[in-house]
């Protein structure tokens, strides 16, 4: 609020004379925006419903009243009428109405005073189950497509079982209906409800139940919201169907049912096919039946036809195949025969080819001796010439032989390492020498030295 007054001191130091449209739509908009949606408690009164079908009224509480209006679109979602002295809690938007600037609440919705609590508690339950897996759609049975005998929870003085019992008689005449009372409203109400479909689940009499009540508030159908209903409907062995109060209304007992409709009605029509619509499939079913076994006779006769006309006398068929076996025999020989001359022309040209490719003997035998003749000639010459080689060669290696110079006088002298001596130049006086000679060796030592 400091903030609005700071903001309207600002504005009005920048533009101090303002058109009074002007300033209730600053308001407005001031106030709209530092309020958001809100829940407000207080008593209805003053309501007027105008023509228009808005509903005008005051919330009002102890010390003090707020004027409210709710429009035509949020009233026809209510469900329940509103009256004087109720008292409730409505979601509101803090406004000013322009054109009188008045302060007032424009109400999204309404509730009953405590029910907000209810509220909470069916969300806390909704949840819970919804956690275990009560609700999964994998859990829900189908329905019978054609049920014989049906069993209806509800109480006998409910305006919802004449209802179920009059669209069953309508719809589905030839059906069984087994009706199981019990409490549909009041702090006893959940113990029966539950005891109803225990007793209907061991009996195991019907089909299909449809679990119903009519409109209420929240309260009065809060006995279809308890937790023991609930486990009592998954723990029926027979399909569920539950059709609780008007359409907009929602219970735990339409989640755990099999099926949930929006009215009883709604759930007699889902548990039972219209016995019309159920006599016209009959009919389709007999006339498509009939069709097909009419298509299928004539299917047989054609089929009769044609073997009928493919069947032969054993004699004809005996005298169509001797046929056959003659022209057989013809076509084998007339084979034999062009296979036998075609064969005949081969083997001619084979032989002719063969005697073309055979060799002369004699005449190879008669070179090939020539050739032999000459190789040996030709190997005795150059035996004699690499003979004479050799002994030319042999000659001039003895004469080079160290040995055979040695045996003419020569020697060989070395130093005291093994090398020869070739030049006096490569000794000293006093050098221990070896001299080697044809026959044995002798030691001797260089006394003096002569450059020759």
């Amino acid at each position: 609020m400091t903030d609005l007054i700071a903001s309207s001191a600002n504005f009005t130091a920048l533009s101090p004379i303002l058109s009074v449209a002007l300033l209730n739509r600053l308001a407005r908009e001031r106030l709209e925006s530092a309020f958001p949606l809100c829940w407000v408690a207080g008593e209805i009164s003053n309501l007027t419903i105008a023509a228009s079908g808005h509903a005008y009224f005051s919330l009002k509480d102890d010390s003090a009243q707020a004027r409210c209006v709710m429009f035509r679109n949020r009233v026809q979602l209510l469900g329940w009428r509103l009256g004087n002295g109720q008292r409730v809690e409505a979601r509101v938007l803090v406004t000013l109405y322009e054109a009188r600037g008045d302060f007032q609440l424009n109400v999204e919705t309404v509730r009953q005073a405590g029910v907000g609590n209810l509220y909470e508690q069916f969300a806390r339950l909704k949840e819970k189950l919804e956690r275990e897996g009560l609700f999964a759609s994998e859990c829900k049975r189908p329905l019978p497509a054609f049920p014989r005998r049906l069993g209806v929870v509800t109480s006998l003085q409910a305006a919802a079982l004449r209802d179920v019992l009059s669209t069953l008689q309508r719809r589905a005449p030839y059906l069984e209906i087994v009706v199981y009372p019990t409490l549909v409203q009041g702090a006893d109400a959940p113990a029966q409800i539950a005891a109803a479909l225990e007793i209907a689940s061991r009996r195991r009499e019907c089909d299909a139940l449809i679990l119903c009540r009519g409109g209420g508030s929240l309260e009065d159908l809060w006995a279809f919201n308890d937790e023991a209903v609930a486990r009592a409907i998954r723990a029926c062995r027979i399909p569920v169907v539950a059709g609780v109060g008007h359409e907009t209304d929602v219970t735990i007992a339409d989640f755990a049912a099999d099926r949930r409709a929006a009215t009883p009605t709604a759930a007699a029509e889902l548990a039972a096919p219209e016995s019309v619509v159920l006599l016209g499939r009959l009919s389709d079913l007999r006339k498509a039946l009939t069709q097909r076994f009419e298509r299928c006779l004539e299917t047989c006769g054609q089929r009769l036809d044609l073997l009928a006309r493919r069947l032969i006398h054993p004699g004809q068929r005996l005298a169509r195949q001797r046929e056959q076996l003659d022209a057989l025999r013809h076509r084998l020989a007339a084979a034999l025969r062009q296979t036998g001359a075609l064969g005949q022309a081969d083997l001619a040209r084979i032989g002719q080819r063969l005697r073309l490719a055979r060799p002369e003997t004699q005449t190879r035998l008669a070179r090939l001796e020539r050739l032999g003749d000459r190789m040996r000639n030709a190997w005795l010459s150059e035996h004699g010439r690499k003979t004479a080689l050799l002994a030319r060669l042999d000659a001039s290696l003895a004469h080079l032989n160290p040995r055979e110079v040695m045996a003419r006088g020569y020697a060989v002298v070395r130093d005291s390492e093994g090398c020869i001596i070739r030049d006096s130049r490569m000794l000293e006086p006093n050098d221990a020498v070896t001299v080697s000679f044809h026959a044995g060796r002798a030691e001797a030592q260089i006394t003096r030295i002569h450059q020759s």
